[in-house]
This record gives C-alpha cells, sequence and structure tokens, in this order.
C-alpha cells in the first residue's frame, strides 16, 4: 500500500512525490552538467575534463537547490545542509553516473564541439538517461521514508 504525502492541500503518492523528486535532481543535475560542460569546452579544456567540471557543478546545483527551501523555512544552515547531503547525494551520484556514461558512449559525442547536433543530441539523451536511472533511486528512498518533500 503506497503511503500518501501532503503536498500543497492534496494528496501524493510515493510514485509522483519521486517523480517530483527525480525531477528536482534533474534541473540541478542538468543545470550544473550543462553549463560545466560548455564552460569546459569553451575554456578549450579536453571533454573528460569539462564531463568533470559538470559532474562538480552538478552536485553544487543539486545540493543549492535543496538548501534553498529549506532555508526559506528559516531552518539552520547546518540542520538544512546535513538533510541535503542525506537526501541528495545518492539521487544525484546516480544521475550523474548515467549522464556521464551516456556522454561517453553517445555515438560521435566525444568528438563534437557545442556548434554540433549531435553534441546537444548527446547532453540530451545524458539528462533522459540521469532521469532514468535516479528515479528508481527517488522512489526507494521515498518508500524509505528518506526522502520528503521540503
Amino acid at each position: 500500500m503506497e503511503e500518501h504525502h501532503h503536498h500543497r492541500g492534496h494528496k501524493e503518492s510515493d510514485f509522483q512525490l519521486a517523480v517530483r523528486a527525480t525531477t528536482h535532481c534533474l534541473v540541478g543535475c542538468g543545470l550544473g552538467e550543462v553549463s560545466g560542460v560548455v564552460l569546459g569546452i569553451t575554456l578549450g579544456l579536453t571533454l573528460i575534463t569539462s564531463i568533470v567540471v559538470g559532474i562538480v557543478a552538478g552536485f553544487v546545483f543539486g545540493y543549492v537547490l535543496g538548501l534553498l527551501p529549506l532555508l526559506r523555512a528559516k531552518m539552520s544552515f547546518f540542520t538544512a545542509t546535513k538533510i541535503v547531503i542525506t537526501t541528495e547525494t545518492l539521487s544525484i551520484a546516480t544521475m550523474e553516473t548515467g549522464e556521464v556514461l551516456t556522454e561517453i558512449y553517445f555515438p560521435g559525442m566525444m568528438n563534437t564541439g557545442l556548434s554540433d547536433l549531435v553534441f546537444w543530441l548527446g547532453l540530451l539523451a545524458a539528462l533522459a538517461v540521469g532521469f532514468a536511472v535516479a528515479f528508481p533511486v527517488n522512489f526507494y528512498l521515498v518508500r524509505r521514508g528518506v526522502r520528503h518533500q521540503h
């Protein structure tokens, strides 16, 4: 039996909460991945180095986006940080792994630049794969009571 969570006045199933948590993670990871890879390529870094910059940026964006609602709710920075690291790390790590593996194995992506359609198709594919692999993790965390909407 699915547990239900309240969100904006209506009940939300574990599945819906996991979709929302994964979408939230995708926004942070996506912002980080795209900005990191684009910045790295613009600065003339190798694609692998750019991907590493994207991973770091993905974690930073993901954590910051997780912190903001907690800090707005007047939670202390220390408590909010502890909650975000506990609830976001596994989801971000899973999503980033899916994204990076897709970028590495997407045909032709490693040999393209920002002006090449293959680059952008590979990045879109990476984000889709990231969502697909992170969703089960978030669903599991919701079912275990680890992930709650802040």
